[in-house]
């Protein structure tokens, strides 16, 4: 059985208009190279257009079918090429998950008067005045689709919380005292005190008139698109409660499984990640983001990083099952939010340590495939023109993985800087089975056992930056090399 693996198929600066297109035309490509599941962008109307990356979310039901914010397509074209997309990769037997970002809404098409409390960014449970009335955007008529596919109004009753005072000018972060408490909602995340608000306005969930129009266009886009499943954004902004019900419910509607990965961002703690899997009953995947932290600071440390913690602190150690790995995103990208990008010398080995090995679902990064090269200001206030170029022998990973990246594994990690392990392989397929090394500083060797069905056999190395032939024992075993800085894996000849 073919192992899965999953792509995001996006990047934050991707050019507008073409991304569907392209899906369609690479969905073949993607099955050949062992893709099992695409997980595409938000598909539906941002505040911004056409311009809209997707997660400044406005209508949920425009999909690139309606005339709204100054377009009829959204940023990756239109309602129909998205659904033909959808299908193309169907075809291709790859699974689809769309990307849902429920947490707020930008973009409101009129303004209401509305009691608030302004609060301390930085304690968000602190109050800095007593209550008073602003006027803000919070209402949502959708005046462009003219209540096709629902009538719903979102009103000052469905957020709890504006970032802007359009009365007064004011940006701050602004506590809507609504008939669902004055409060914000409780939330895993202690950060700030309580991370309820991240921006825009921000959704109610304690509201069930909010829950049940959310249950009810969950239903319409699964029917509407035919996706497999989710990637739901800004976790840790949303009471767990919201998603157990909403997921139970469309599980229970569909009859389907519909696979969800989760994005709770907390890379330096494991535990409120834990939290929050026990919180929802293990209802998802979390992404997880502490193993990409410790790939991030490999990378940046390089040779007196010590490899063998590279596992250590992360939701592959404590709870493979549940884990979707990943080397980078659109928002560890350079440039973006949370900037913290894996160097290019290192994403090998990362890839490597995501890919060739048992545990862990692994999600590849549309950059680390295609590349990528665009323009954004940095946190320096300069321009900066940035060239992501694909990772080195990605695709030959991507082929090991399908083929021969199979069976029990045996571990090495017994030196900082050179880590080993070999796959065995399954009795079905004889040419299965294969060796790996990366080292994060000088090259090296390492003698490593496949187990007896190998004895005998003569292996090579796969990507090339090797020449010798290695020929194993009658226990299997063998020594095999790795050049500095890089990968090697040894397969059979």
């Amino acid at each position: 059985m073919q192992q899965g693996t999953l792509m995001q198929f996006f990047h934050w600066y991707y050019p507008e208009g073409q991304l569907w297109k392209q899906v369609i035309r690479e969905s073949g490509r993607l099955s050949e190279l062992g893709i099992t599941a695409v997980w595409l962008p938000p598909a539906y109307k941002g505040s911004n257009g056409s311009h809209s990356v997707g997660y400044d979310t406005y209508d949920l039901y425009d999909l690139g079918e309606f005339d709204q914010k100054g377009s009829t397509v959204t940023r990756y074209g239109s309602r129909r090429d998205y659904i033909r997309a959808v299908q193309a990769l169907h075809d291709h037997g790859i699974q689809v998950y769309a990307d849902i970002v429920l947490n707020h809404k930008a973009g409101a098409d009129e303004a209401e008067d509305i009691h608030v409390r302004k609060m301390n960014p930085d304690k968000r449970n602190e109050a800095i005045s007593e209550p008073y009335v602003i006027r803000a955007y919070t209402k949502f008529t959708f005046p462009g689709r003219q209540g096709k596919y629902s009538g719903f109004i979102w009103d000052q009753q469905c957020f709890t919380g504006i970032d802007w005072d359009e009365q007064h000018q004011e940006k701050g972060i602004f506590k809507i005292m609504n008939e669902y408490g004055e409060d914000w909602a409780e939330v895993i995340e202690t950060e700030k005190g309580n991370y309820d608000y991240l921006m825009y306005a921000d959704i109610e969930f304690r509201n069930p008139a909010v829950r049940e129009e959310l249950k009810r266009w969950g239903g319409w886009y699964l029917e509407n698109t035919g996706v497999d499943g989710f990637r739901l954004d800004a976790l840790k902004h949303i009471s767990p409660a919201f998603y157990v019900e909403w997921l139970d419910h469309l599980r229970q509607h569909t009859g389907s499984e519909l696979f969800t990965v989760g994005e709770f961002w907390q890379p330096d703690n494991r535990d409120v990640l834990m939290e929050y899997m026990h919180a929802t009953g293990q209802r998802m995947h979390l992404f997880d983001a502490p193993l990409h932290r410790n790939f991030h600071e490999a990378s940046r440390t390089g040779k007196d990083y010590d490899l063998r913690n590279i596992f250590s602190g992360t939701l592959l150690e404590a709870d493979p099952e549940h884990a979707v790995t990943l080397v980078d995103n659109h928002d560890t990208q350079p440039l973006q939010a949370l900037e913290s990008p894996v160097e290019a010398w290192f994403k090998p080995l990362a890839y490597a340590l995501i890919l060739l090995r048992e545990k862990g679902y692994p999600c590849i990064f549309y950059p680390d495939l295609y590349g990528a090269e665009y323009d954004d200001k940095g946190k320096d206030g300069g321009t900066h023109h940035i060239v992501l170029e694909p990772c080195a022998h990605l695709e030959k990973m991507l082929d090991i993985r399908k083929t021969i990246a199979r069976g029990g594994q045996r571990d090495y990690f017994d030196h900082p800087n050179l880590l080993g392990w070999t796959r065995e392989g399954v009795k079905e397929d004889a040419a299965s089975g294969c060796a790996v090394l990366i080292s994060g500083g000088d090259g090296g060797e390492k003698e490593m056992e496949l187990g007896a069905a190998h004895a005998g056999k003569t292996f090579s190395e796969l990507t090339g930056s090797r020449e010798e032939k290695v020929t194993l024992d009658e226990n299997g075993k063998g020594v095999f090399f790795v050049n500095g800085g890089s990968i090697a894996i040894w397969g059979a000849a």
